[in-house]
C-alpha cells in the first residue's frame, strides 16, 4: 500500500514526498483552498493495527486545540479509510539535525531562539495534556532561526506492542529518558528530559550520551552523566537539571520559559482530559560537582557572561599593550607611546560607557587595569633588556595566533 508522490488523497492533492520516519511518509500537499499543508500518512503495519489508530483518534482533537508560534498545529485527520493520514502546517525550513550536521553548533542569539521556542512548544503541548515522548533534532524545523516542533503526541498514542513490533521506533535512544529506558511511564518529565538533550547537541554539535548502538546509548543515559564539556558555561547548569535522573527533579516545561525568560502559553484543557500534574519544583542542590546551579533568567545568565568577556578583554590587551611598549620603546619610542595611547583611549571609552550605565564597578575595574597595564610597561623595561621582551612579544603573538586558528 504505498503512497505516490503526486495524487489526490481525500480532498488533498499530493504535491512530491518530504521524507519518512517511523510511523509513515510525509507529503507537500495542497488544501482545497489552495494552501500549502504536510500530509503524514501511516505505514501500513501501522494503519493495521486498530486499537494503535483507535487510540491516535481520540488524541487528534486535543491535538488539533494546540497551538503556538512554535508549533506545526494539526489541522485534520483521516484515519478510517485505506489510507490513514494527518494533516499538519506545513512548515518550510530544515531539521535542526541537518542544519548541525551541515554548520556546526549554534551560538549566541540563535542558540537562545532555539532554546526559548522549543520551552515554549513543550509548554504549549503539556498544557493541553499531550505528552509529545519523540522530541528530537529531527523533529525540529528550523525557519527564519525559529524553531517548530513537529510530530507531538503521535509517538505516545501509536505506542503498542503490535506497531513496534512492525518496525516503528517509540522513541530515539539518547533522547528518552531513563525512566522511559527502564519501562516507566512518559510524562511530561521525559520530554523536559529530551529537551535538554536536543538543546545540548544544539549547542555543542556533540550527542550528550555519545554515540553508538542503540543499546550502549541507552546505558549511559541511564548510568552515566551527560557530556557538556563543549556547552556555553551560561546553559549548563540549566541542562544539568534537565537531565537528571529522577523525572521529578527536572524542571516543568512552564518553568524552563520562566528560567529562559519568555511567558509560558496558556493553553485551555479540554474537559475529557484531566491536566497534566504539575512536576514538584525541584530541589536546592548541585546536580554534578563543580558546577553551581543557575540564578535568574537565562538574559542574566548571558549579562554575566559578556561582563566576564569583558574584563577578560581589557586585562589581555592591556597585557600585550604593555609588552609591546616595552618591547619597541627603544627603537621607535613613539609607537611605545602611541600604543599606551592607543589603549588608554579605548579604557577610558569603556570606562565612560560604565559611567552611563551607572555601572561604578566597571568604572573601577577600568581605571586600575588601566594603571595596571602602565606599572606593567614600567616594570617590564626597567628589568629586561629590549631583546628579551622583543622575544617575549614575539612567542605571545606566535601563541595568539596559534589560538586564534584553532578556535
Amino acid at each position: 500500500m504505498s503512497v505516490p508522490t503526486a495524487g489526490q488523497l481525500g480532498p488533498y492533492r499530493l504535491l512530491s514526498r518530504l521524507g519518512a520516519g517511523g510511523f509513515g511518509e510525509v507529503h507537500l500537499a495542497l488544501d482545497p483552498e489552495g494552501h500549502t499543508v504536510a500530509v503524514k500518512v501511516l505505514h501500513p503495519h501501522v494503519a493495521a493495527d486498530e486499537a494503535a489508530l483507535a487510540r491516535l483518534g481520540r488524541e487528534v482533537e486535543t491535538m488539533r486545540r494546540v497551538r503556538g508560534p512554535h508549533i506545526a498545529e494539526v489541522l485534520d485527520a483521516s484515519l478510517s479509510g485505506a489510507r490513514p493520514y494527518l494533516v499538519t502546517r506545513y512548515v518550510q525550513g530544515r531539521s535542526l539535525a541537518a542544519v548541525l550536521a551541515t554548520t556546526g553548533p549554534l551560538r549566541g542569539e540563535e542558540l537562545v531562539r532555539l532554546a526559548r521556542g522549543l520551552a515554549e512548544a513543550l509548554a504549549s503541548i503539556h498544557g493541553a495534556g499531550i505528552v509529545h515522548r519523540d522530541l528530537k533534532p529531527a523533529n525540529v524545523i528550523l525557519a527564519d532561526g525559529e524553531p517548530h516542533v513537529i510530530d507531538f503526541g503521535i509517538a505516545c498514542a501509536l505506542d503498542s506492542a503490535s506497531v513496534t513490533a512492525s518496525g516503528a521506533v517509540i522513541g530515539t535512544p539518547g533522547y528518552l529518558a531513563p525512566e522511559v529506558l527502564e519501562g516507566g511511564e512518559a510524562g511530561p518529565s521525559a520530554d523536559v528530559f529530551a529537551w535538554g538533550a536536543t538543546v545540548a547537541y544544539a549547542a555543542s554539535g556533540r550527542q550528550p550520551y555519545g554515540t553508538g548502538p542503540a543499546p550502549a546509548v541507552a546505558y549511559r543515559v541511564v548510568h552515566h552523566e551527560p557530556d557538556l564539556d563543549e556547552v556555553p558555561s551560561w546553559l549548563v547548569p540549566l541542562l544539568g537539571e534537565c537531565l537528571r535522573a529522577d523525572p521529578a527533579a527536572r524542571p516543568t516545561a512552564a518553568q524552563l520559559c520562566a528560567r529562559l525568560g519568555v511567558a509560558a502559553p496558556q493553553v485551555t484543557v479540554p474537559p475529557a482530559r484531566r491536566p497534566v500534574p504539575e512536576v514538584r519544583e525541584p530541589p536546592t542542590q548541585e546536580w554534578r560537582p563543580g558546577v553551581r546551579e543557575a540564578s535568574g533568567t537565562v538574559d542574566e545568565a548571558l549579562a554575566r557572561h559578556r561582563e566576564k568577556v569583558r574584563k577578560r578583554w581589557v586585562v589581555g590587551t592591556g597585557v600585550v599593550s604593555g609588552l609591546v611598549a616595552a618591547a619597541v620603546r627603544a627603537y621607535i619610542p613613539e609607537m611605545s607611546l602611541l600604543v599606551l595611547a592607543a589603549y588608554g583611549v579605548g579604557v577610558l571609552v569603556d570606562a565612560g560607557l560604565g559611567v552611563a550605565a551607572r555601572a561604578r564597578a566597571r568604572v573601577v575595574f577600568d581605571l586600575v587595569t588601566g594603571a595596571g597595564t602602565v606599572g606593567l610597561y614600567a616594570a617590564l623595561t626597567a628589568l629586561f633588556s629590549p631583546f628579551t621582551l622583543l622575544l617575549a612579544l614575539a612567542t605571545v603573538m606566535v601563541v595568539l595566533v596559534m589560538v586564534a586558528f584553532a578556535s
